[in-house]
């Protein structure tokens, strides 16, 4: 991919339905700018990978555990490994960029759209 790329020209990838991820993979790392829908359901889930995140844009409710939060922007969160969570994105949906250690090499196998304007400015 090379040292640099504006995040516009990455092609988004569809996690779940509602959830679109551009995804950005390094040797040991991947960094996520992901949309989720208004209303949009993140079912439970477990991974290897430690996941580290932010809310950029609109708000999230999400479980990690048995401990459910409403993040607005500015919010953080991490996720150990092996940890199951969910969450439902919130009226208006949300930006949050996530970070994921080892990188998500399931996420290569997952088709990528046309690259396209993203939903934030």
């Amino acid at each position: 991919m090379g040292v640099f790329r504006d995040l516009e020209a990455v092609a988004p990838q569809a996690i779940w339905d509602g959830l679109l991820a551009r995804a950005v993979h390094g040797h040991g790392i991947t960094l996520a700018v992901v949309e989720v829908g208004p209303g949009a359901d993140l079912p439970e889930h477990a991974h290897d990978n430690e996941q580290v995140g932010v809310v950029i844009r609109g708000s999230l409710v999400l479980r990690v555990a048995s401990d459910e939060r409403t993040l607005d922007p500015g919010g953080t969160y991490v996720i150990p490994s092996r940890t199951p969570h969910a969450g439902r994105g919130g009226p208006e949906g949300a930006v949050v960029v996530d970070v994921f250690t080892p990188p998500r090499a399931d996420w290569e196998t997952i088709d990528r759209q046309e690259p396209r304007r993203p939903r934030w400015p």
